[in-house]
């Protein structure tokens, strides 16, 4: 495209036949006459040929020079003054220059941020919120949007947008700050972020999977996204503008505005990607691992913690096997749910790892772990039921020692369904508790189902006061008597949702020990 001034005359002739841009007739005519925006047409030639009374009356009878700046869009320049203009392709190599009407309202800083800022908000991840910065950025600042964010080995990682939607994402190296230095200086601020015009052979410094993007460009600048700590700054936001600013005079304000915006959304979420990091790896260390393999004996699981931030929560069960072909194993409900019951939940079950090392009598385990939650000044208590599983002569021992837990359940496998006493106090309450032991034999399909009272007090979908309750939970392992304990834990696990429904529960935990000799 090019540009030609404008005739001197206000007034351009009519165009009529082969002087007119295809299909351009009467009714077109008339159409451009009434409207507001001032409408310039050009000819394949770069000639101005027409403009309509708006845009007569923009020159004053002064000569309208265009100067285009990208395939669709350009300035008109009338006396010295510019005025930015959309840029239309016509048929026959014609082009119309549309420049509107000034008292079309402009857009308002303030708006762009409040639409932006649920945006940036409602982000999830380091690479979602860069992503959705590069995009804002480019829905009003500038043509191409890069945003540079620091990583390892000397790299920058960079999301990009370019208009309409076009989205990129990299890596490249560093560029030296004696080379760069606009690009370093906006690094290492630690002020309010600033606004800077990146000069063109800085830009050319850059590799070419950047540089290449902002070919063409009136306009390239760079703004910090704000301080990250003392650290330097969270990242760098590069601009490329091709057009005039979108908001005039308060272009700069309305980048550094978002540029703050921005770098708070991604500083968030690094710092909830930190967060999520140290709680996956505190659900790792206490989630219980699924138990080992015993001569003579099979063990089942069925653990659910209740809806929330930790995938862990206060039940829990270990199974620890010994030297002897035996195993210790445990299954307890620490008061409450959540962080801080998961917190004392870890450190019950380091606690009773360790004991269990030295000492095999389930009621000195009890007592020893009641003085150390007392001495520890928790205002939490737990029940457990915990003991020794050894296989012999064709069946299973058990000895079970409880500190106020749920009696264990034996599913034996003529149909009978037995309740194993075992008295014992809260654990962690009282200086004087007193515990008891209990021993059982299981033989070949008996199963013995240790269990929390997420089980029992889980409440019925449509009634909340209703519970699951004892009785139910016996006659659903009734039906699943002579069933290896996988089969009985799945029909206990269904029954029990199946009465939850999508409603929320308390903690779960579920030890079946089964007898397979």
């Amino acid at each position: 495209m090019v540009s030609r001034p404008a005739p001197a005359s206000a007034a351009l002739p009519p165009m009529t036949g082969e002087d007119a841009p295809p299909g351009f007739d009467a009714f077109g005519r008339a159409v451009l006459e009434d409207v507001r925006d001032a409408v310039f047409l050009q000819d394949a030639d770069g000639a101005l040929r027409w403009a309509n009374p708006a845009a007569r009356t923009l020159t004053g009878g002064a000569e309208p020079r265009l100067h285009p700046v990208a395939e669709t869009s350009g300035h008109v320049e009338v006396a010295g003054n510019r005025r930015p203009a959309r840029v239309r392709a016509l048929p026959g190599g014609w082009h119309a220059w549309t420049v509107p009407a000034e008292d079309v309202p402009q857009r308002h800083v303030g708006d762009f941020l409040a639409e932006a800022g649920p945006r940036l908000a409602g982000a999830r991840g380091r690479h979602g919120t860069a992503r959705v910065i590069a995009e804002q950025a480019a829905s009003a600042l500038a043509e191409t949007v890069f945003v540079l964010l620091p990583t390892t080995r000397g790299r920058w990682e960079w999301w990009s947008c370019e208009r309409p939607s076009a989205h990129g994402h990299g890596r490249i190296r560093r560029v030296p700050a004696q080379v760069a230095p606009v690009l370093a200086e906006t690094f290492a601020a630690t002020g309010k972020p600033q606004l800077a015009p990146v000069p063109a052979p800085e830009i050319a410094t850059l590799p070419s999977i950047v540089a290449d993007r902002f070919a063409g460009h009136a306009e390239v600048a760079v703004v910090s996204l704000g301080p990250n700590g003392g650290s330097g700054v969270t990242g760098a936001l590069l601009l490329g503008r091709k057009a005039d600013p979108e908001f005039g005079a308060e272009q700069s304000r309305a980048v550094v505005e978002f540029a703050r915006a921005a770098g708070t959304a991604l500083a968030n979420a690094q710092r909830y990607a930190r967060q999520e990091e140290a709680t996956r790896g505190l659900e790792t260390t206490l989630r219980p691992v699924d138990p080992p393999e015993l001569d003579g004996a099979r063990f089942e699981t069925w653990y659910e913690p209740a809806a929330g931030v930790l995938a862990v929560g206060g039940d829990f069960f270990d199974v620890l096997a010994h030297d002897d072909g035996s195993a210790f194993l445990v299954l307890g409900d620490i008061c409450g749910k959540g962080a801080e019951a998961a917190a004392l939940t870890g450190r019950v079950r380091h606690a009773l790892t360790a004991l269990a090392m030295v000492e095999r009598d389930g009621r000195t385990l009890l007592r020893l772990l009641n003085e150390l939650l007392i001495a520890g000044g928790s205002s939490r208590f737990a029940t457990l039921v915990l003991g020794t599983a050894r296989p012999s002569d064709g069946g299973v021992g058990l000895t079970l020692a409880s500190g106020g837990h749920p009696a264990p359940l034996i599913v034996r496998r003529g149909g009978v369904v037995e309740e194993v006493t075992v008295p014992g106090t809260l654990v962690g309450i009282s200086p004087q508790a007193r515990f008891a032991e209990a021993e059982v034999r299981l033989e070949r399909g008996d199963v013995c189902l240790l269990y929390t009272d997420g089980i029992t007090e889980a409440r019925n979908r449509h009634d909340q006061t209703e519970l699951f309750g004892d009785d139910r939970l016996r006659a659903v392992l009734a039906t699943a008597s002579g069933q290896p304990a996988r089969e009985v834990v799945r029909r206990l696990r269904q029954a029990v949702r199946d009465w939850l429904g999508s409603s929320a529960h308390d903690d779960i935990a579920v030890l079946a020990i089964e007898c397979s000799d």
